[in-house]
């Protein structure tokens, strides 16, 4: 298959490509900023595709690999389970046939860091990416677009929870939802960095809560205050995450 210029390139060969132009600055003593300018790209594309907030395209790299005049792309080759069409055993080993149900778009709820009495509420789409053969996530809608996530999903025959896993060079964030409601809704838990002064990060913990889209008549995206029309329905959605054992939260 032939990928377009603008095409996006697999995370996994979009972060081995990653590496390779981090190592190919540090030999040259180049500057990022000198790359861009050799590569005509902006630096904000190349700063976004080396820290993995976004994935290489093949026209960037081509050009990235002619600015640096060396082969930044490896063969990538599908496992086993990627022709059988199954995600890989360390995600749960599902079938994409097993999975559809849980392929769509979702209102994403979570309690507001900056504001307690608010609801943050976003968009996250579930999809099956043939190159990972698997279910990936990705969101949009945010009002910190700065921040959106994307990474894959996770199943577990054992447990019945699914895990939504954002691994950017290491550093990991991760939801928890428990089995469907009757309506599709899934509840459960968020782990993640919360962005203080500065470069200061914390770690945080919060309720969220998975809506299907196309259940929200007139869905309102980000911070939601208890002025909004939605506010009273957002926040009873929340509060489910605990009322109805989804998950616990303890004090130390």
């Amino acid at each position: 298959m032939t990928l377009a210029p603008e095409a996006e390139l697999p995370d996994e060969q979009s972060l081995a490509i990653a590496a390779g132009v981090r190592e190919a600055l540090a030999r040259r003593r180049m500057s990022r900023q000198q790359l861009a300018d050799k590569a005509r790209i902006s630096i904000s594309t190349l700063e976004k595709a080396l820290s993995g907030r976004r994935p290489f395209t093949l026209a960037t790299t081509i050009r990235l690999e002619e600015a640096l005049e060396q082969p930044l792309r490896a063969p990538v080759r599908p496992a086993p389970a990627a022709v059988a069409g199954l995600a890989p055993e360390a995600l749960g080993a599902y079938s994409r046939p097993a999975v559809t149900w849980l392929e769509g778009e979702y209102l994403t709820l979570r309690p507001s860091f900056e504001d307690p009495a608010a609801v943050y509420a976003y968009r996250t789409e579930i999809v099956w990416d043939e190159a990972a053969s698997s279910l990936v996530f990705r969101e949009a809608a945010r009002q910190d677009a700065e921040f959106t996530q994307r990474g894959a999903v996770s199943l577990s025959n054992q447990s019945g929870h699914t895990y939504l896993v954002t691994n950017e060079l290491g550093q990991f964030r991760l939801i928890i939802l428990g089995r469907p409601a009757i309506g599709g809704e899934m509840y459960g838990m968020l782990t993640t960095l919360q962005v203080g002064q500065g470069s200061h990060l914390t770690p945080a913990a919060a309720p969220i809560a998975f809506v299907p889209l196309r259940r929200v008549a007139e869905p309102a995206f980000g911070r939601v205050g208890p002025d909004a029309a939605a506010y009273d329905e957002y926040r009873a959605a929340l509060a489910r995450v605990t009322d109805k054992g989804f998950a616990r939260f303890f004090a130390g």
